[in-house]
């Protein structure tokens, strides 16, 4: 297995952010370069182990679900072709190649724009509590993992520090104004509903998913990634009507794996073993084969979501 690409190093070329997994980069021209590495977050912790290749599968996923939403949504991306990017990044297209793209600059929406399509996580564990989900009453008697009868919208602060926090649709009214919330959530429930019908025919269940947002030039787009198995839960179609154990082609499978070891969430992650990194990037790369199709770099036709 390859060696996981936790740093990005680009002589003479220093990141204008560095976030849990990505750098940005300032390409000019109202344009970022977005590299992708193969650190893994969990609980608001990057972990000392990287996933090979994991840059390469969120960088491409995202380019292949950016490209068919075109028409449907407007969104930041441009490229990910490194022989378009600025020629200051020409010496490292080696390196750029397959996780990184080129993206339109914008203030972003500092809100996390949740879709929930069937109950898992939080909102299962909510939901057994109080019937509720994020401010959503849901009908009684669901099972964990159940299908709700229909997406529903839940969104989340972004804290600096600490976890974010899920707020009822009104809370979010009140602090992201009425009509911006409206545009947010109408804009995330089209796009997942488009992606869960396009992804169930590929076997594949998406659960829940976060979307982001920002505004360039006036105009809201969808940024950073998107439907990929760090900010989505996926779940095999097979298993899921069959009414199996989920075996999760995500990041939860890390979580999960964390939550056994008994960690605090609150000191350092302990390290994870060789056959949870295996097992990671074989549930990524599956995930990647079911949806996108091949292992090529995807060439999806525009629009056809």
């Amino acid at each position: 297995m390859k060696p996981a690409i936790v740093r990005i190093e680009m002589d003479g070329l220093k990141p204008l952010h560095t976030g849990k997994v990505r750098e940005m980069y300032d390409a000019g021209d109202g344009r970022l370069l977005m590299v992708t590495t193969d650190r893994i977050s969990a609980y608001d912790h990057v972990l000392a182990s990287g996933i090979p290749g994991k840059g390469e599968i969120l960088t491409r996923m995202s380019a292949f679900w950016f490209r068919g939403l075109e028409g449907r949504v407007p969104t930041h991306f441009l490229t990910d072709d490194p022989d378009d990017f600025p020629e200051r990044f020409a010496p490292y297209r080696g390196l750029l190649a397959g996780r990184s793209m080129l993206v339109r600059s914008g203030r972003r929406v500092d809100f996390e724009c949740v879709v929930r399509g069937f109950l898992a996580g939080s909102a299962w564990a909510e939901y057994r509590a109080s019937g509720v989900a994020a401010g959503v009453r849901l009908p009684p008697g669901l099972r964990k993992f159940a299908r709700l009868p229909e997406p529903i919208f839940t969104p989340a602060t972004k804290e600096e520090a600490g976890h974010d926090r899920n707020i009822t649709f009104e809370e979010f009214e009140a602090s992201a104004g009425a009509v911006l919330a409206s545009k947010l959530r109408d804009m995330s429930l089209g796009i997942y509903r488009a992606a869960s019908a396009y992804a169930i025919g590929r076997g594949v269940v998406i659960a829940d998913t976060k979307f982001e947002f920002g505004v360039v030039d006036g105009e809201v787009r969808l940024i950073d990634e998107a439907l990929s198995p760090d900010s989505s839960r996926f779940w095999r179609r097979e298993e899921w009507e069959g009414g199996a154990e989920i075996d999760p082609l995500d990041k939860q499978y890390v979580r999960e794996h964390l939550n056994q070891t008994g960690w605090d969430h609150s000191s350092p992650a302990p390290p994870l073993p060789p056959e949870i990194i295996e097992g990671a990037v074989a549930r990524y790369s599956e995930a990647f084969r079911r949806i996108v199709g091949d292992d090529a770099a995807p060439k999806w036709e525009a629009g056809r979501l």
